[in-house]
């Protein structure tokens, strides 16, 4: 008598297991091998990025990473004129920030700083015009040290790259 229950208990329970591995995640929302990246977009207009900040040439830094992410890290190719684009993506920066992270005991001279760039991001898609993103704030920062040969100019290129990779995230597809 328990042989028979026992045997249509590991049958559910099999049946569960098997209907879980047949069914997959990607109807719940879950995984799939699709792309990231819109399919109805092949190029992109990358504007010069306003600098409403005080720090000069920090939007050329951020729009050439910008450019070199999306042609590195998307399907999508970047084009020279606007009239030939798909979209275009464009911001500004509104702020640029520098602080000091650690101090020097003895002399009292900063150890080690930190910049931080925060920019605001739009991205359109010119056949349609939608906003694909819309006035999206984004935020990176880069530390650097005086002591390591290192500059503000050093740490902002890298804080522009760190902002454009965040940037390219924004691209991406909501799961």
């Amino acid at each position: 008598m328990k042989t028979p229950m026992l045997r249509r208990l590991a049958l559910f329970f099999l049946s569960i297991v098997a209907g879980v591995f047949f069914c997959g995640c990607s109807g719940v929302g879950g995984y799939t091998s699709q792309s990231l990246f819109r399919s109805d977009v092949q190029s992109i207009y990358v504007e010069m990025f306003d600098n409403r900040s005080f720090w000069r040439d920090v939007e050329y830094d951020l729009t050439e990473a910008l450019a070199k992410r999306i042609e590195a890290q998307t399907p999508y190719k970047i084009v020279s004129d606007r009239n030939l684009a798909d979209t275009v993506i464009s911001g500004q920066i509104e702020s640029v920030n520098q602080s000091v992270l650690s101090i020097e005991r003895q002399t009292g001279k900063a150890l080690e700083k930190d910049v931080e760039l925060r920019a605001v991001v739009s991205w359109k898609n010119l056949r349609t015009g939608e906003l694909l993103i819309q006035n999206r704030s984004v935020l990176a920062a880069a530390s650097y040290s005086d002591f390591q040969q290192q500059d503000f100019k050093y740490a902002s290129q890298l804080a522009a790259n760190n902002l454009a990779e965040h940037i390219v995230e924004l691209m991406e597809k909501q799961w």
